[in-house]
């Protein structure tokens, strides 16, 4: 998932970036099973499971006088390389501190 925010001239002042990831365990536990991870004894779950929402959180520091923003979402899913990218969804809104 790509995250960026652009002021209104277009101007790119925020740009991360997340990666989902299957677990490699045995689905009973949260330890590893395999995988070049076995040195680590407990795992993070990072994967988008189907039909459930996942709730992210960026904070975006604006600069001096930028009121206004356009963020876009992008999610892609990479095969095997980050290179090769397939566009899944994408979603650009203006959010204001204005009211």
């Amino acid at each position: 998932m790509e995250v960026t925010a652009k002021t209104i001239d277009g101007k790119e002042i925020f740009r991360d970036e997340r990666h989902y990831h299957t677990q490699a365990t045995t689905c009973r536990d949260e330890k590893m099973a395999y995988g070049a991870q076995n040195k680590a004894s407990y795992v993070r779950d990072t994967s988008l499971q189907p039909y459930a929402a996942k709730k992210e959180t960026f904070e975006i520091k604006l600069p001096e006088g930028v009121r206004t923003v356009d963020v876009t979402v992008e999610l892609n899913y990479e095969l095997q390389v980050p290179e090769n990218k397939v566009p899944i969804h994408k979603v650009t809104k203006r959010v204001t501190l204005d009211r």
